[in-house]
C-alpha cells in the first residue's frame, strides 16, 4: 500500500495533487504566477475548493498571462466577479491584476520572476525531515523574507502563511513527511 501524507485524503483530484505536484520543483514563470493567484484565491477557504475551480481560472484568467491579466480593466474585473466558476471575491479578483502588475515589474527587474523568487531558498529546496504533519509550520523565516519583499513590491494577498503554502506547493520546501513515497522521490 502506498504512504501518503495524510492531508490529501481520498479524494483523486487531492491525491492526485498530492502524487504529481505538490512539491515538485516550479522553474517556470507562467505555473509561479498561477501559483500566487490560486494561493490568494484560497486565503480563507480549503485548498481543494481552489483545486476543484482550477480549470475555470484558467479559462477566466487568459491561461495565467500575467500579461494579460496585467490589462485587466473594470469591464474585464466585473465580468470575472459575474464567474460562478471563480472565486468572486472582489478583493482576490483586483489583487489578481494588481499582483500581475507586479510580477512583471519582477520579470523586468530579475530577468524572470523564477530567478527572484528562488533567492529565498537560496536557489535549492529546503529538505525538511517531519515525522508527521503535526510539525509542519504554516510559516518560516523565508516566508517572512518572501512575503515582506512581496508586499513591497506591490503583492497583494502574500502574508507569510499564504508565502509558506506556495513555497510547498512549488516545491522551494519540500514538506511531505518522510514516510510519504514522494518525500524520497524529491529528495
Amino acid at each position: 500500500m502506498i504512504k501518503r501524507c495524510e492531508w490529501c485524503g481520498t479524494d483523486p483530484l487531492y491525491v492526485k495533487y498530492h502524487d504529481e505536484e505538490w512539491g515538485v520543483p516550479v522553474h517556470d514563470d507562467t505555473k509561479h504566477f498561477e501559483m500566487i493567484i490560486l494561493d490568494g484565491a484560497q486565503a480563507g477557504l480549503s485548498w481543494l475548493t481552489v483545486l476543484r475551480k482550477r480549470e475555470n481560472y484558467r479559462k477566466a484568467f487568459d491561461k495565467f498571462s500575467p500579461k494579460k491579466v496585467a490589462k485587466y480593466d473594470e469591464k474585464k474585473i466585473e465580468e470575472l466577479l459575474n464567474n460562478p466558476g471563480i472565486i468572486r471575491n472582489k478583493l482576490k479578483v483586483r489583487s489578481a491584476v494588481t499582483n500581475a502588475q507586479a510580477f512583471l515589474k519582477v520579470q523586468k527587474e530579475f530577468g524572470s520572476f523564477d530567478e527572484y523568487i528562488w533567492q529565498f531558498v537560496g536557489g535549492k529546496p529546503i529538505i525538511n525531515k517531519w515525522k508527521s504533519l503535526k510539525y509542519l509550520p504554516a510559516t518560516s523565516k523565508e516566508s517572512d523574507a518572501m512575503s515582506k519583499d512581496l508586499k513591497k513590491r506591490g503583492f497583494k494577498f502574500v502574508g507569510s502563511t499564504i508565502c509558506y503554502a506556495y513555497m510547498q506547493a512549488a516545491g522551494m520546501v519540500n514538506d511531505h513527511v518522510v514516510s510519504c513515497f514522494r518525500y524520497k522521490k524529491l529528495k
